[in-house]
């Protein structure tokens, strides 16, 4: 074996140990959500290759090698990651989650490239990255007129023209500079099939006939995340404020962990959301939901994927519920004297207002601070029967005070029947579990 065999030998060896130590360091909450990775392990595969180096290649690949599979990187390194060519808008759209940036650096990022163009305006879809569960489109704009005014449909058709049957979320475009340029993503999540193995993502103008649309079709390669599905078995039960809630499964993939949640019916409460969920590893590390509420009987909750540095156990921490006694859920108001019968003791009338034909009533709530999902109702009926529904909710954290605005209510005749659909009263009662990951 050469000097120059032995000497690459020793430095990827002291390269690893320090590896390890990066792997093991406690970093702040705040440092862990820098997660970035694009592209490393692939150079790092190729530099084994390679006999003959100069020295300032081996000083480059050193600083790439240590932060090898280190998840928990400075927003300096993340910065570095932006200038990559075509991996700024990225990075910057997804660098919140550090599940995500991993499944990038595992080369799952698939280029799609496909522009629709006309009347000056075009829609490029530039890549995705998908697994059985989820996919993430991310798309950039031109020369359109409105973006941030919300005036723009999405559809998203399976090869026959049919929607798929999806759930998917995007928000009005942010500006990428000041050239008329805009990115951004869909999220779409997969619950009764998987992803389509082709795709058209449909743009189109909200509210006029006819509509100018922009339609980009691109294949979807299924075969990059095939079989990478774990299944996690919990099976645990945990009583928080005497409510019991059952964990199920964990299931994970590339791009995020799913955790089956599941509220006992004989629950004196009906529960609307689990405070600050998140994950915790080992190490330390918190993967956290963007999951506010569960309702229901129980959810799937959504946590940052740890697939590609899957730890031996995870503890499941949160620090107590939205909740409303199942006594309580139903109220009745008349909106001109403001009295109200029923419901929490915590609700309070305000005023209420015709606003055209809707009709705005203002509550305020005792005891919500710090609440994570504000006040809306469903089944609005009035004295004679008809039905109303909710236009709009709004909620002011620091004064405790929400707006529900009910479409046409100003016409309800006598009192409004309501029944609680989200409230923001908060208790607390910390809890944690924890199941192991590996065997």
């Amino acid at each position: 074996m050469s000097d120059e065999m032995k000497s690459f030998e020793a430095l990827e060896q002291r390269l690893n140990d320090r590896k390890t130590e990066y792997d093991t360091m406690p970093v702040p909450d705040a440092e862990a959500y820098q997660a970035v990775q694009a592209g490393i392990r692939q150079a790092a595969r190729k530099r084994k290759s390679r006999l003959r180096w100069v020295m300032s290649s081996i000083s480059a690949a050193a600083i790439i090698l240590v932060f090898t599979g280190c998840i928990r990187v400075s927003p300096a390194f993340a910065s570095f990651v932006e200038q990559l060519p075509g991996m700024e808008g990225i990075v910057s759209m997804i660098r919140q989650d550090k599940g995500l940036m991993m499944a990038i650096d595992q080369s799952l990022l698939q280029k799609v490239g496909v522009t629709d163009e006309h009347d000056g305006a075009s829609m490029t879809v530039d890549s995705i990255i998908t697994d059985e569960s989820r996919m993430v489109i991310f798309y950039t704009m031109k020369g359109m007129k409105d973006l941030e005014k919300g005036g723009y449909d999405i559809d998203l058709l399976d090869r026959d023209g049919k929607k798929l049957p999806v759930a998917f979320s995007y928000s009005s475009p942010k500006p990428a500079s000041e050239s008329g340029i805009y990115e951004d993503k869909i999220d779409v999540s997969f619950i009764e099939s998987l992803p389509p193995q082709e795709l058209t993502v449909v743009f189109k103008e909200r509210g006029k006939e006819p509509n100018n649309k922009w339609k980009v079709t691109f294949p979807v390669d299924r075969s990059l995340t095939k079989g990478m599905k774990k299944i996690i078995p919990v099976n645990q039960t945990i009583t928080v404020d005497g409510q019991r809630i059952q964990v199920k499964q964990a299931v994970l993939y590339p791009t995020r962990l799913v955790l089956d949640i599941e509220y006992d019916r004989n629950n004196t409460k009906k529960i609307f959301g689990i405070r600050d969920l998140q994950l915790v590893d080992e190490q330390g590390r918190a993967w956290r939901t963007d999951s506010s509420s569960i309702g229901g009987s129980g959810s799937s909750v959504f946590f940052e994927s740890m697939y590609f540095s899957t730890p031996k156990k995870l503890t499941l921490q949160g620090s107590g519920l939205s909740a409303v006694d199942k006594d309580e859920l139903v109220i009745s108001i008349d909106p001109s004297s403001g009295e109200i019968q029923g419901g929490p003791s915590s609700l309070k009338f305000l005023k209420s207002t015709a606003r055209g034909k809707d009709l705005v009533i203002e509550f305020s709530i005792a005891d919500a601070q710090n609440a994570t999902s504000g006040l809306s109702f469903t089944n609005i009926e009035d004295s004679k029967g008809n039905p109303f529904d909710i236009n709009e909710v709004g909620w002011s954290p620091s004064v405790f005070e929400a707006r529900v605005v009910i479409k046409n209510g100003a016409a309800a005749k006598g009192n409004l029947t309501m029944e609680i659909d989200s409230y923001p009263d908060q208790i607390r009662a910390p809890f944690s579990i924890e199941f192991p990951v590996t065997p």
